[in-house]
């Protein structure tokens, strides 16, 4: 396909804006990016898409998701008293009433909903994988799928190990070039020490992406340096042995080998500057979810200094059941007012870096590209389009969205989905939840 994108702004984000620009895209890169005018002479046989008034930039990047909890979107609201008991109540629903093909459209309107948000590319972690990684493909978006496993009881290790081994290679059988198989030991209160080593070992040898839960909770944080709280009071009462490691998450998982893996991590919401530095000296990375970390009552990870630190840092919808939402766009602009809150001063620009975790538009990087229409009341008068971007506007404002060169998004659907058989779908398994 031979494209031609024009829109009133342009934001390469690694050059200033462009007005009245455009971007030429063939096959799954673009080979073009500047003002409307001098692309449309270069390429001149190119099909030309006149995007108004809009802002064309690179997509958004999610980089911590649970599409298969999308149909719990609202199922705990308030019924909970603390996050051991959220965590048991999300667990039941997901394991004992969503059967494979729930999860499977679970998944699937999950990731239809994130193209509508102008994303283009997630860190999906999932204890069904398998369906995440087809979920992705079926829409057409890039990213890692995250197997999960899970294993507190030592005692269960080589077994526990074993499955996860199984389920990663028949992940590996369904990767292609958008979407890639990774692994997600949960967290640092659900798997125990031996079987993460292992799964570190596992990560390096098979060059696997790993992505963990961490840092997240006041109670991770007891159980962690005392052994004590409501994760150690659940292991007790199963009857699982285990030793505080009497350090923070971070610096645990240091001494494990995790973090030798380059890790994603999640949340990183209590950490102190040791924590910070370890992070940075180990090119660990963090995916920042502000809102579900607030919505749960977890406090606020530094986002500011993390930048400040040089930490590649992405934001996070976390799922829909924490969040209620899959919008990146949101997440920036949360956490951007949350920083300024606090008192670091973080601008538009940063926000925008930090939503497309590095992406910029430039000839010969991947078409990944997002649309977001600036016709809005809500977005008038516009004086700065970056502003207008993170401050003034949502993922309801995205127009197209272009993963690969490929458009997923186009006149308000998602092409090649059947949305309103996934949406009959989704309420026969809200009226069985």
């Amino acid at each position: 396909m031979t494209t031609i994108y024009s829109a009133r702004w342009v934001l390469p984000v690694s050059a200033p804006p462009i007005e009245n620009g455009a971007v030429a895209v063939e096959g799954q890169h673009i080979v073009g990016v500047g003002q409307r005018a001098e692309i449309m002479e270069r390429f001149p046989e190119f099909c030309v898409v006149l995007l108004g008034e809009a802002v064309i930039f690179p997509g958004l990047v999610n980089t911590h998701t649970h599409f298969e909890l999308t149909a719990l979107r609202g199922y705990l609201e308030n019924e909970e008293p603390d996050f051991f008991a959220w965590l048991r109540k999300l667990t039941i629903a997901r394991l004992e009433r969503m059967t494979p093909d729930d999860i499977l459209v679970s998944a699937t309107w999950g990731a239809c909903e994130a193209v509508r948000a102008g994303i283009t590319c997630v860190g999906d972690a999932s204890d069904s994988a398998m369906m995440s990684m087809l979920a992705l493909r079926d829409v057409g978006l890039r990213g890692v799928v995250y197997q999960e496993s899970f294993g507190p009881d030592a005692r269960l290790v080589a077994e526990n190990f074993e499955k996860l081994k199984n389920k990663v290679h028949e992940l590996r059988d369904v990767e292609n070039d958008l979407v890639r198989a990774g692994v997600s030991p949960h967290s640092p209160y659900t798997v125990c020490g031996p079987q993460l080593e292992l799964i570190a070992e596992l990560a390096h040898t098979e060059r696997l992406p790993l992505m963990m839960h961490a840092a997240e909770s006041e109670a991770e944080d007891q159980f962690l340096r005392e052994g004590c709280g409501p994760f150690a009071e659940g292991l007790a009462r199963r009857s699982i042995e285990w030793k505080s490691a009497g350090v923070s998450t971070i610096q645990y998982l240091k001494q494990i080998g995790i973090l030798d893996t380059r890790p994603l991590l999640a949340h990183c919401i209590r950490v102190d500057d040791a924590d910070i530095e370890s992070l940075r000296s180990t090119g660990a990375k963090v995916a920042h979810c502000p809102k579900s970390n607030a919505k749960l009552g977890h406090g606020r990870a530094p986002f500011a200094k993390f930048l400040e630190a040089g930490i590649a840092v992405g934001l996070g919808s976390d799922s829909v059941a924490s969040n209620n939402t899959c919008d990146i766009l949101e997440e920036a602009r949360f956490a951007t007012l949350l920083s300024r809150a606090a008192g670091a001063r973080i601008t538009a620009e940063d926000a925008l870096k930090v939503a497309t975790f590095g992406g910029e538009l430039k000839e010969g990087a991947q078409a990944d590209l997002a649309v977001v229409s600036l016709a809005g009341v809500h977005q008038a008068p516009s004086y700065d389009p970056v502003a207008t971007l993170i401050f003034a506007s949502s993922g309801r404002d995205v127009i197209l969205t272009v993963v690969g060169g490929r458009e997923v998004l186009r006149g308000g659907r998602v092409v090649g989905v059947d949305e309103e058989r996934l949406r009959s779908r989704m309420d026969e398994i809200c009226e069985k939840l």
